[in-house]
């Protein structure tokens, strides 16, 4: 057994790359080009902290109250971000993931969730790592075991790493709108980017501008893939997500503890809902008996 908090590490490499993917939550803890960091992650030492590299499932973000109600079934998840009073991120991202599949330049976990409080139903995830010559792809299929429908929803929590801070990097978001959200970070609406210090349709300088939001409304490219590229003095780095996820969270890391680890990168996390979707219903995703949903993402250089 692996005296690393985040379990046993998972290492694959194809040229110029090295990612390692770790036991615990399946996290992307480092990915690297050359031996130089593209994704700011965290030591074999430490417990992913601020979601490093973390899979965000059966919900991504924040469910108010850890409470919601869906097809007949009740839900009742612990408020791990309970000053707030949500329950935040999901169920799998602590747990342990086993290796299915392992080729050298790809690795694919899995995790069996079984019904619980929190989500009373029961899924198989799956999620296989591939580097290629491009880069980092992720491929997540997520199969409804239970008898009924089940409500379903992931998201992924890379920090993109370009330089020692990201005040002078360059950020493009091809979203129109992006949603308002009260102080428990829950949103209530949303609004046009366009005018607005969050309008980064157009490649602009981060400089001091803060964002913990999520955008939508997003452009898509020929091949259905949405890119945000962020360009700094050490490297370009370019998160892709393909069709399926239709928000994307962009979090500059203000608010870190320690200090030191803020905007150091910057986080880019593919979602295919919003936050507090299971309860609101916005954007959730039904599973029906047997059946499955698999969507892919990925991070270029």
């Amino acid at each position: 057994m692996s005296s690393s908090p985040s379990g046993a590490q998972h290492t694959i490499r194809n040229g110029s790359y090295e990612a390692v993917v770790t036991e615990v939550g399946a996290t992307l803890r480092s990915f690297t080009d050359g031996g130089a960091d593209v994704v700011d992650g965290f030591g074999i030492e430490e417990m992913s902290p601020a979601g490093r590299g973390q899979i965000l499932a059966p919900w991504p973000n924040r469910l108010e109250d850890g409470r919601f109600s869906r097809y007949g079934l009740e839900a009742n998840a612990a408020l791990d971000e309970p000053a707030r009073g949500n329950a935040i991120h999901g169920l799998v991202r602590w747990l342990p993931w086993t290796v299915r599949s392992d080729g050298g330049s790809s690795v694919e976990l899995g995790c069996a969730l079984h019904p619980q409080p929190g989500y009373p139903w029961r899924l198989d995830l799956a999620v296989a790592y591939e580097l290629g010559p491009g880069g980092l792809q992720v491929t997540t299929t997520a199969t409804n075991l239970s008898d009924g429908p089940a409500p379903f929803g992931v998201g992924f929590h890379p920090y993109v790493k370009v330089a020692d801070t990201i005040d002078d990097a360059l950020l493009t978001i091809p979203a129109a709108r992006r949603l308002l959200s009260d102080d428990r970070g829950l949103p209530t609406t949303d609004e046009p980017v366009a005018g607005t210090v969050y309008d980064f349709t157009t490649s602009r300088r981060i400089g001091t501008t803060q964002l913990d939001t999520a955008f939508t409304d997003l452009v898509r490219g020929d091949d259905g893939r949405v890119r945000v590229r962020v360009e700094g003095p050490d490297r370009d780095v370019t998160v892709w997500a393909g069709r399926g996820f239709d928000y994307l969270m962009v979090y500059t890391g203000d608010t870190l503890e320690p200090a030191l680890r803020r905007r150091r990168g910057i986080a880019i996390e593919p979602m295919t809902c919003p936050p507090n979707a299971v309860r609101t219903g916005s954007g959730v995703l039904r599973l029906q008996p047997e059946g499955s949903w698999t969507g892919t993402w990925g991070i270029e250089t």
